[in-house]
């Protein structure tokens, strides 16, 4: 075989072979397809698609170009979730202990957060000692001991993945639906899930700003899923406004601390028990979407969340202290955005806060930068409440003075106020099978 003429094929709408997807993802990891190949046949993508079988392919090359965790010497059905990006999206953190809760064994690897959307494990970073590298004979033991366990990413995992993405990063082929849903599903299936539920966002926020997009994009990755075997159920839901009323790092976490002490906001509570539902299903240990939302509920309303959550903190190393005090550590400098005239809030945009609180130092611009754990904001209105001038909406949290006065000029363009009570996007929109 010849990558020249596998890139003619795509180019000139070819379906690939599982034989001919393999050559390329070995070859370009063993160095012997440049990036300049590799760069056309990304285009070729982009422009042509791939149909199901050949995404599944792809997929399946990638998610075995690197290490993959054998979770089947463990007991019980694994289920993983995995959410497109967004604001304030901390439903790992809250959602996890509450299936754990209910029977179902979390393994998790997550990532850090770049741009404007947030990173898993940078909210864990900020529990004082959490250590979020365990080797994978400590990661399989807590699993097994605790029912819990969540992890940075390993260098090796969908090593194929990685190079892919930075080379479609620098060649405009990142939006390609079939090279986004086998970047996402590769790591997925390399670490060893049986079911998965994914939160596709949409809106202002989210990576897919149609509600269109992101359905095509959900309906390729369940489809991806079904032919590789694993259950697979995607939930679209809107990312108009941030999630919760925390953004950031150490503040999202007391967030999830109080949600899970039953105080939590209702967005947040009411997806993380809509995914959880699903997840349960995924896991085989319900049969319809009721009695799942009554499982994982009942877990917040009787304390076993919180004792899992708890496990799990205690277990990788973090320090309960500090949050049993609700005084994980926040940024020295604050300001408080005002409501200039009385009116309804009728939006909050979720892009632009994400990029406020980067700005404030709770994410980052660039994969290397630096973030402060203790930077954020704290949304006091949300999208339809009403407000009287001079109430406080937003309170910026960071460490550094330029830095709060770039956030302030950022904050008044993030909120738009009114005289009517606006209709709100639901925050669910669809579930795909």
């Amino acid at each position: 075989m010849r990558m020249v003429d596998l890139i003619e094929k795509k180019r000139d709408g070819g379906i690939l072979s599982r034989e001919e997807i393999r050559f390329i993802i070995q070859g370009y990891v063993e160095g012997q397809i440049p990036d300049y190949q590799m760069s056309a046949w990304a285009m070729a993508i982009y422009f042509r698609g791939m149909v199901t079988e050949e995404i599944a392919e792809l997929t399946l090359a990638m998610a075995e170009s690197g290490d993959e965790i054998d979770l089947s010497v463990l007991e019980g059905r694994f289920v993983d979730k995995h959410s497109t990006g967004g604001v304030g999206d901390k439903t790992t953190l809250l959602l996890s202990p509450m299936v754990a809760a209910c029977g179902v064994p979390i393994a998790k690897m997550s990532g850090r957060g770049l741009g404007h959307t947030g990173g898993t494990i940078d909210k864990l970073s900020a529990i004082p000692g959490f250590k979020v590298e365990l080797e994978r004979e400590e990661f399989l033991r807590q699993v097994k001991d605790v029912g819990l366990a969540v992890i940075a990413q390993s260098g090796n995992i969908v090593p194929a993945d990685k190079m892919l993405y930075a080379l479609r990063d620098v060649t405009g082929t990142v939006p390609s639906i079939p090279l986004i849903a086998s970047s996402v599903m590769s790591k997925k299936i390399a670490a060893g899930a049986q079911g998965i539920v994914l939160d596709v966002k949409f809106g202002s926020g989210a990576f897919m700003s149609t509600l269109e997009n992101a359905r095509e994009l959900a309906k390729t990755m369940v489809g991806i899923g079904k032919t590789l075997g694993r259950d697979t159920i995607a939930v679209l839901s809107a990312m108009e406004q941030p999630l919760g009323n925390a953004i950031g790092n150490a503040i999202e976490v007391l967030e999830v601390w109080k949600a899970l002490q039953g105080k939590g906001p209702q967005d947040l509570v009411g997806l993380c028990i809509e995914l959880g539902a699903l997840m349960l299903i995924a896991g085989r240990k319900v049969n319809d979407i009721d009695e799942g939302r009554g499982q994982v509920l009942a877990t917040l309303e009787n304390g076993q969340a919180m004792t899992k959550f708890r496990e799990f903190v205690r277990a990788q190393g973090g320090d309960l202290t500090a949050l049993e005090q609700g005084s994980l550590p926040l940024a020295p400098l604050r300001a408080t955005y005002c409501a200039p005239i009385s009116g309804y809030v009728q939006q909050i945009d979720a892009r632009k806060i994400g990029h406020l609180s980067m700005v404030l130092g709770a994410g980052r611009a660039a994969k290397n930068s630096e973030i402060d754990l203790g930077a954020g904001i704290y949304l006091h209105k949300k999208q339809g409440n009403w407000v009287e001038a001079g109430e406080p909406v937003l309170e910026l949290y960071t460490s550094a003075e330029n830095k709060l006065a770039e956030g302030w000029k950022l904050a008044e363009k993030s909120v738009l106020l009114g005289p009517d009570k606006p209709v709100c996007t639901p925050l669910i929109a669809e579930v795909i099978r």
